[in-house]
């Protein structure tokens, strides 16, 4: 029997041009903490003048928090927070990727909330005390697309002196408001536009294979491989093309939804011991690393949702034979990457060592236990090295 519940009620503001209509859209406060990333190109593309431009028209004072980098730290989180309080923020504006709105959600939580984030994380070395107050509210303005943090309630921090890495949510946490403009992303280069595009793919696939996928949920997952295997190329080669980065924009608030309705996997608990010991590299490109060989394992697992992947990804699996149909993915996933230009990605070029294989899956397994429960197999830990060093180069 079919049994589901869902809710996603986040406001969304999805199309060329929406950006404008930040200055008309009534915003939850009259105080703003405006959050964004420690680069130059929020300012550089005109995009955090024209937010702050948009409250000025609303007649909202703001102030400016500008320390965020691609992996967000516990630290930066923190001290924010305590701006916000100190300064009687009454709401939070994330302008830039996936990692800023994660960090402004972070930081809206805590505004409300006392002691350490890491008390309330249910897992590594988290306390997992109950969140008592609710965070402030959040308007998300996305500037990139993959990471679907626009319309689901998680957040990801790396707490860096102790080397975890952990998505945590709450429902206070889904964005009040999400502005989804895909004209911010034409300034994404190619390799981002990339690995970006591929999380949201990936948040998809994880979705589907997930334990707790719904029907829901099933449908929001098959679009978003659908329209990703068919416009990321297109966006690569042209960042130019307006109706590919609409597409793929479309594909990244699509993988929000899936994350609401299902399940990352533990793919996302592998990369994240990743990216928790070499901050430096960029979460989609860890996505990347690991996926034929982690996927090469699951397809035997439930290979007819290997099979209707793949058929989303133009693949004909009609006359082989049945072992061999699951695989097909496999197939369509590396002919993707190649077209996307990403298909030699190593971790060695991040400073990766093969001796730290068991030390990643040890620590995947500690602080992301939760989403290896959502697996349809139990990966052991020596399944789990095993997988880390296939994918190793």
């Amino acid at each position: 029997m079919i049994d589901f519940d869902f809710s996603i009620p986040t406001k969304v503001l999805f199309g060329v041009g929406k950006l404008d209509e930040l200055k008309r859209e009534p915003l939850p406060g009259k105080l703003a903490l405006v959050v964004v990333s420690s680069g130059d190109a929020m300012k550089k593309y005109g995009y955090l003048d024209r937010v702050l431009k948009a409250l000025r028209h609303q007649h909202i004072d703001y102030m400016v928090f500008d320390k965020i980098r691609c992996n967000p730290s516990k630290v930066h989180v923190m001290e924010a927070a305590q701006f916000a309080r100190d300064n009687f923020c009454d709401f939070v504006i994330g302008v830039g990727g996936g990692s800023t709105i994660d960090a402004a959600k972070a930081i809206a939580l805590m505004a409300r909330n006392p002691g350490d984030l890491w008390d309330y994380i249910v897992t590594g070395s988290g306390k997992g005390r109950p969140v008592k107050n609710q965070a402030l509210p959040i308007v998300a303005v996305m500037t990139t697309a993959g990471t679907g943090t626009e319309a689901d309630p998680w957040l990801v921090v790396t707490n860096e002196e102790l080397h975890e890495k952990i998505g945590f949510g709450v429902p206070s946490t889904f964005p009040f408001l999400s502005v989804v403009d895909p004209e911010l992303t034409l300034s994404v280069p190619p390799f981002l536009t990339a690995i970006q595009g591929f999380d949201a793919f990936f948040h998809a696939v994880e979705g589907f294979i997930a334990e707790i996928a719904t029907p829901i949920s099933e449908a929001f997952s098959l679009q978003v491989i659908r329209l990703i295997s068919k416009n990321l190329p297109k966006a690569v080669r042209d960042g130019s093309d307006l109706e590919a980065r609409t597409n793929i924009a479309l594909a990244g608030l699509l993988s929000g939804m899936v994350q609401s309705t299902s399940s990352c996997t533990s793919h996302h608990s592998m990369e994240h011991a990743m990216t928790a010991f070499h901050p430096e590299l960029p979460h989609g490109a860890g996505l990347l690393m690991i996926s034929e060989a982690y996927f090469s394992f699951f397809a035997k697992y439930v290979p007819d949702r290997f099979i209707k992947m793949a058929h989303m990804m133009g693949e004909v699996t009609e006359s082989l034979p049945e072992d061999e149909k699951p695989y097909t993915f496999i197939t369509a996933l590396k002919k993707l990457k190649k077209e996307c230009g990403v298909d030699n990605l190593k971790m060695s070029d991040y400073g990766i060592q093969i001796d730290e294989m068991e030390k990643l899956a040890r620590n995947a397994h500690k602080t992301m236990s939760n989403l290896f429960a959502m697996d349809r197999y139990t990966l052991s830990l020596k399944e789990n090295v095993e997988i880390f060093k296939t994918a190793y180069c």
